[in-house]
């Protein structure tokens, strides 16, 4: 069975307040209180907003100043209302909201029966969950490797709900409740294959699905991105990419998400936000992460790029050229976004209607 979902998503930065309070606690706190679901926050290791600030760890002042992707699930109804309290709090940062599927029960493959080619799975687990005697998320990520997803990342929380409880990391705690994100894309004949192994693994699994477009798989160009026609209001379509990555992942002799972020911001991009992972693999490469014995990180990155399409179309260019050789390129559309940086405002949150890519 599937239910209908939104999903609320803000970016921020981690020096951000609001009222006196740090901006992420703010948030955290009203997602608790609203008893949101599911909802995960997560810092970065790079980006810029409409300001175009660096916020990046690659330097010992601006990495005391990182991005941050607070992320809200739950049924619509839910959602807009939540979305009024986070307006109230954020002066600066991008909101985005997106509909998903939250699919579970025996007859889940029903919920790709929709014409869809390709599609994202998210699966929400603790940080302590175990599976056939593994960490819950290396099995998770087994699992959909050896059934032919094109990649799939696992994301670290710092904090978050699960049930509409509160689960936030502490040094003194055991932190096994702490939410994390698998975040996984692919055909979906292999989802049909992997769901129901990955339903059997875990008790009530939280399992979103998007609709989603692979567009380039390590050089290799696959599928052009929708590049959805943009209305002349407000109800109009946004545009993400996403490039799936590995930190050693380079081009022109840097890393490929550092190469990325300031390349886009260099050429006048509205935002970028860059994410690692502790797990994953992207193409044909088999999954690999952090491990205590390894003196050089392998692990995913998440490089992420929000725009109208009209603009996207040539940031893609951008990236095009930079993922000649490595890297998985997926595209999204968005029914609504918000950016404000200071006095600049960038498009709303009227949900724009559904549409099938072309």
């Amino acid at each position: 069975m599937s239910e209908s979902a939104l999903e609320l998503s803000v970016y921020f930065g981690e020096r951000d307040h609001s009222g006196g309070r740090l901006l992420a606690d703010v948030l955290m706190d009203t997602f608790a209180r609203r008893g949101i679901n599911t909802s995960v926050l997560l810092r970065g290791t790079e980006g810029f907003g409409l300001r175009h600030r660096l916020l990046s760890e690659g330097s010992l002042t601006l990495s005391e100043d990182l991005p941050l992707l607070a992320v809200a699930l739950d049924a619509p109804d839910r959602i807009e209302s939540l979305l009024q309290d986070v307006r109230a709090v954020l002066a600066n940062g991008l909101i985005t909201l997106e509909r998903a599927r939250l699919i579970g029960g025996p007859r889940h493959e029903s919920s790709l029966d929709d014409g869809e080619r390709e599609a994202k799975l998210t699966l929400y687990l603790g940080r302590g969950q175990r599976a056939g005697g593994a960490p819950a998320h290396v099995a998770a990520v087994q699992c959909l490797h050896r059934h032919g997803l094109d990649g799939a990342s696992v994301l670290l929380g710092l904090d978050g709900t699960t049930g509409g409880v509160r689960r936030r990391a502490g040094v003194a705690r055991s932190n096994d409740d702490v939410p994390l994100m698998v975040v996984s894309v692919g055909d979906t004949r292999a989802l049909a294959r992997a769901l129901p192994e990955l339903t059997a693994m875990f008790a009530q699994p939280r399992i979103k699905l998007e609709r989603v477009r692979v567009c380039k798989r390590d050089g290799v160009a696959l599928a052009s991105p929708d590049f959805a026609a943009q209305p002349a209001n407000d109800l109009a379509f946004w545009q993400k990419l996403v490039i799936y990555s590995g930190e050693r992942s380079r081009h022109g002799g840097e890393p490929l998400h550092v190469a990325l972020v300031r390349r886009l911001r260099r050429e006048g991009a509205a935002g970028a936000s860059v994410l690692r992972g502790i797990w994953g693999y992207h193409g044909d490469h088999a999954p690999h992460g952090e491990r205590f014995w390894s003196l050089a990180r392998h692990v995913p990155v998440l490089s992420v790029l929000l725009d109208t399409p009209a603009n996207m179309r040539r940031w893609y260019e951008i990236v095009d050229e930079l993922t000649d050789e490595t890297g998985l390129v997926t595209s999204e559309l968005v029914p609504a976004l918000r950016a404000g940086g200071g006095e600049l405002v960038h498009g709303g949150l009227a949900l724009a209607e559904p549409r099938r890519p072309a």
